[in-house]
């Protein structure tokens, strides 16, 4: 597989395709929607609202932390998952620069 010249972009298109990607999936916005709601979450409660198996909660869990989007805390044999602020925040500034700067002014088709 070739590279993906990561490098040769800005920080901010990085960042917003990083968080493009956490968003990319229908069960990413739904854990987000259920975090929202419930100001924080514990993964079983997670499975327990989603139509998919544990194995795929997780996976969908760990995209989202990857990209910073959601923290969790170890407690006991369970992980509480929430949403991380300081990230949420730079997330929304940085998609919301994005889709702001398109002007119907510019239209060209």
């Amino acid at each position: 597989m070739g590279t993906t010249k990561t490098e040769e972009f800005t920080i901010k298109d990085n960042k917003i395709a990083k968080y493009a990607k956490a968003l990319a999936h229908p069960a990413r916005i739904a854990i987000l929607q259920l975090l929202i709601k419930k100001q924080s979450c514990i993964c079983g409660d997670i499975v327990d609202e989603l139509p998919l198996s544990q194995s795929t909660v997780s996976k969908h869990l760990k995209y989202l932390k990857e990209a910073g989007l959601i923290k969790g805390d170890i407690d006991g044999a369970k992980i509480c998952y929430c949403i991380d602020e300081k990230e949420w925040t730079s997330a929304k500034t940085y998609l919301n620069t994005l889709f702001e700067s398109y002007s119907e002014k510019n239209k060209c088709c």
